[in-house]
């Protein structure tokens, strides 16, 4: 038996730092790069004295990473302790089993299914993760080969390439200790993707959920019962395992898919009885998290994950300036500062940064009900539009259907800009590259060219990332233009999945040979 799920990484296009609070909310998308994890048994058969086995055994594996780990996990506390591993292990990895198989214990209660359970985790685990090369920076590599900076040779390296790490060395140890390397990213979420896929493979595997019939969650559907446990547990051990509770869209996007997202009251996981379990935990050893975890899912999550994605033919890009690495922490806690030093401007700019998000939101409902009331026309305005700089737009619009889509792509882009102009000021007042000068000139020089509807910094912003939406087949020369100026164009795009049951281990798939491999790690 094997059970493959993956998650996506996302992109935060509208409701940076705002969404850190409810009941403010961010845009998010999911996007084609995903997190695999593969779960199956470590042996097929069981001896006959296994029965009074109190431990059994996990590994997992990163074959990108040239990593693996072993443990023992106690069948009476779910907990895990390590006893060998290739470099350091990983807390989000180890986290999302624990949590899980608790989990498991906790919602499956009828006999049959119990003794499947306890069978499966008494074969053990392996548990292999890879991730799409689409959430590691590869511009290093390509720069030192002399490599041109574009799709094309990010598209000719072969699938869950080797990952390389930063030569650099944090600075700032006063003991003159080497801070460990880390992995070069591109800002998509790894680690929740990573959680929720490892999360959601375990769950269906144990047969605590049924993730067969993918979709969207819905009140009363078994399949969004299923989806919300996923989350639950998801949040819960990123949560834990990054050391805080934060707004957990990124998770939210890895499970439900592209979303408007209000985060769920931090009081959720921060609760006296959760905070007593989690000391709990570390002084005893872990005879604690079962009773945490059914906690945890017994819980009412207040989240809203409404359904949301783009209109059709518009395209979602990225691209890595390869400018400077950003600290997404310590830029919120700089904006935080900031808010307490001086509440009155900084609600008034969050105000008005609310305001500008709605108003982005609505124009692309609003498109999005245009194309499906008047495809044809709806079809016709943006493939014009997409050929021609925004100062166009009106003159390809001839009737009043075509008109009302042109005066809702120009809202957009408005809204856009408004955007843009209120994060600026938010990281001058609070003394934080938000959209730093490099990224700014780049991102007007990208709002001017022919199609191009929507520019700007992902999430927290700062020197990681930038995008753009385009109209029509215009993402070309937006990469093009990328490329000439330094900026890597990325191939990641949005894809409104969320988690998803595979059907194989992806590494067996049939890798297309159109472009030959270029191997540059």
């Amino acid at each position: 038996m094997e059970v493959v799920a993956s998650a996506p990484g996302k992109v935060l296009i509208a409701g940076g730092y705002l969404v850190l609070e409810r009941p403010n909310a961010g845009l998010v998308l999911s996007t084609t790069a995903r997190f695999y994890a593969v779960v199956r048994p470590l042996i097929d058969s069981l001896p006959a004295d296994s029965w009074a086995w109190a431990w059994t055994d996990v590994k997992v594996s990163s074959p990108q990473l040239s990593r693996e780990a072993t443990y023992k996990l106690s069948l009476k506390n779910s907990t895990l302790q390590l006893t060998s591993a290739r470099e350091s292990a990983n807390p989000f990895v180890e986290q999302a089993i624990q949590f899980s198989i608790a989990a498991a214990k906790a919602t499956i209660t009828d006999k049959e299914r119990k003794d499947a359970l306890d069978k499966l985790l008494l074969q053990g685990l392996s548990i292999t993760i890879l991730g799409c090369n689409d959430f590691y920076s590869y511009r290093k590599q390509i720069e030192a080969r002399g490599l041109p900076l574009s799709p094309e040779v990010l598209l000719s390296l072969p699938p869950f390439s080797s990952i390389t790490f930063n030569s650099e060395v944090a600075n700032g140890s006063m003991t003159g200790e080497k801070c460990k390397p880390e992995v070069a990213k591109t800002g998509l979420g790894s680690s929740a993707a990573m959680t929720t896929s490892v999360v959601a493979a375990l769950l269906h595997y144990l047969g605590a959920v049924d993730l067969s019939c993918p979709g969207q969650s819905s009140s009363g559907s078994a399949t969004g019962q299923d989806l919300d446990l996923v989350h639950a547990i998801a949040q819960s051990a990123h949560c834990i395992a990054q050391g805080k509770i934060g707004s957990g869209f990124d998770v939210s996007a890895a499970v439900y898919g592209s979303q408007r997202y209000v985060r769920f009251s931090p009081e959720i996981l921060s609760s006296a009885q959760v905070i007593y379990a989690l000391q709990c935990l570390q002084a005893t050893g872990g005879t604690c998290l079962p009773d945490v975890v059914s906690d945890i899912v017994t819980r009412r999550w207040d989240h809203e994950n409404t359904q949301f994605s783009m209109p059709p033919l518009m395209t979602l890009l990225l691209g890595e300036p390869g400018t400077g690495g950003t600290s997404t922490p310590s830029m919120v806690g700089s904006v935080k500062r900031w808010q307490k030093s001086d509440p009155e401007k900084s609600k008034d700019t969050w105000s008005k940064l609310g305001i500008a998000n709605s108003a982005l939101e609505n124009q692309l409902r609003i498109l999005k009900k245009l194309s499906e009331d008047h495809q044809e026309e709806y079809e016709s305005v943006v493939r014009s539009c997409s050929r021609l700089a925004y100062g166009k737009w009106t003159e390809v619009a001839t009737n009043q259907h075509q008109e009302a889509i042109v005066r809702s792509l120009l809202a957009a882009r408005d809204a856009s800009l408004e955007i843009r102009l209120h994060m600026r000021e938010m990281g001058i007042a609070a003394g934080v590259p938000i959209e730093p000068e490099s990224q700014t000139q780049l991102l007007d020089a990208t709002m001017n060219m022919e199609g191009v509807l929507l520019a700007g910094v992902p999430g927290a912003g700062g020197f990681d990332a930038v995008f753009s939406v385009t109209l029509g087949d215009a993402s070309n020369a937006v990469a093009s233009a990328w490329s000439s100026a330094g900026v890597l164009p990325l191939l990641v795009r949005e894809d409104r999945r969320g988690v998803s049951l595979e059907d194989a281990d992806p590494r067996t798939r049939e890798v297309s040979t159109a472009v030959s491999s270029i191997q540059i790690n």
